[in-house]
């Protein structure tokens, strides 16, 4: 008798299991229950169930970090990979790679998760909102260049503001590649600072249809943008994770043609108010001076020029005399003052003292103090009141 032992009946089973291509790459549906992740690892553990029956499965920390949401129990899903044999207890387990939601509760779910986690990181805060250009000279679009969007769009804007340049950067809206070519105008477009602001969206349809502008690299790629974004998805009651990391949403992409363009023909409008206002106030103004000169002119000194000049005649005549009385009376007070000074000079006139009998006594010019200074026989001279006289002394 041939015995085998537990592993290599394990082991046998996982050989022939692995050897079928068929359970190779493959995708499951069912419903996540007894969900838990590993603190330690990150690896993912569950079982996927349907009506009648289950499967463990696992997904490796590797694959979970490419996750666009977190799984949970009652969630249903389409998970792609590989179905074996776990050696130590001979179950069949599922080896998944990729986890995406399965229906509308599933995508909603998984938009709640993405939505609470990209506002905790202040991704959606008002606070780095950046304003729309009023008048932009070139609007960029990324979307699909075949959709009735982008026609929209050029329509809206070709009617409001002609003058502006439409910048198209074409990307598909919807499948699995959509995300990667959406970033990629985004970037683009930023890249050769090709347009003053962005449209970025695609028409109305399905929760899935719209799935792609909920990916958490577009809306990195929105909130990074260094040109304001307007996110136009769907229609009114549509709301994507791209619209709120946008810098404006527009219910629809026609509505988003008209925030990012001025109302020409009410901005036309408005310009003749300004002009209207503006003659109206220059008009105004003129009136307001040439009634301020006609008063003017009706004053006194030019309505009555005779009577004006007399009565500065009469001014001039009345100051003439005040000078003529100011200059009298200072000429006045300069005599006497002269006088005074004049009666004190002569007082210390030394000749003033000759008058009255005295002489002065010259030896070489100077006046002599001293006789003791002279010697007889010497020549001096005498001045008197009326006259000089050379003497000798004896």
């Amino acid at each position: 008798m041939n015995t085998l032992t537990v592993t290599q009946v394990n082991r046998f089973l996982k050989s022939l299991v692995d050897g079928d291509g068929r359970l190779r790459d493959i995708y499951i549906a069912g419903e996540i229950s007894d969900f838990s992740r590993s603190a330690r690892t990150g690896h993912l553990f569950f079982s996927l169930k349907d009506e009648s029956s289950s499967i463990k499965a696992v997904m490796f920390a590797g694959a979970a970090r490419n996750l666009k949401f977190m799984p949970g129990d009652g969630m249903r899903v389409i998970i792609r990979g590989q179905v074996t044999v776990y050696d130590a207890t001979g179950q069949c387990q599922l080896y998944a790679q990729d986890i995406q939601p399965d229906g509308v509760g599933a995508l909603a779910a998984a938009y709640e998760q993405l939505k609470e986690r990209l506002a905790a990181e202040g991704l959606f805060d008002r606070e780095r909102k950046r304003p729309i250009p009023v008048c932009p000279s070139r609007i960029g679009v990324v979307t699909s260049p075949s959709g009735a969007a982008l026609q929209d769009i050029l329509r809206i804007v070709g009617r409001r503001w002609p003058i502006c340049e439409v910048v198209v950067c074409g990307a598909q809206v919807q499948g699995g590649a959509a995300p990667a070519q959406l970033i990629a105008a985004l970037n683009t477009l930023n890249l050769l600072n090709a347009c003053d602001v962005i449209i970025i969206g695609r028409g109305g349809g399905s929760m899935e249809d719209l799935w792609s502008f909920n990916d958490e690299r577009l809306c990195r790629a929105v909130a990074a943008s260094k040109i304001p974004v307007v996110s136009a998805v769907g229609h009114e009651t549509d709301f994507t994770l791209c619209d709120f990391a946008a810098d404006k949403r527009a219910s629809t992409p026609s509505v988003a043609a008209e925030l990012c363009t001025p109302d020409t023909p009410g901005l036309l409008d408005s310009l003749r108010s300004y002009n209207s206002y503006f003659i109206q106030k220059a008009a105004g103004t003129v009136e307001y001076y040439r009634q301020s000169l006609d008063l003017l002119t009706k004053s006194p000194p030019l309505s009555d020029r005779g009577a004006y000049l007399k009565l500065r005649r009469e001014k001039v005549d009345e100051l003439t005399v005040k000078l003529e009385d100011l200059i009298k009376r200072r000429l006045d007070g300069y005599r006497t003052e002269l006088a005074l000074a004049a009666g004190k000079l002569d007082v210390l006139n030394p000749l003033k003292a000759l008058s009255r009998g005295y002489a002065v006594v010259y030896h070489e010019g100077k006046a002599v103090r001293d006789l003791a200074q002279l010697e007889e026989g010497e020549e001096v001279l005498i001045q008197v009141e009326k006259g000089k006289r050379a003497a000798k002394l004896l």
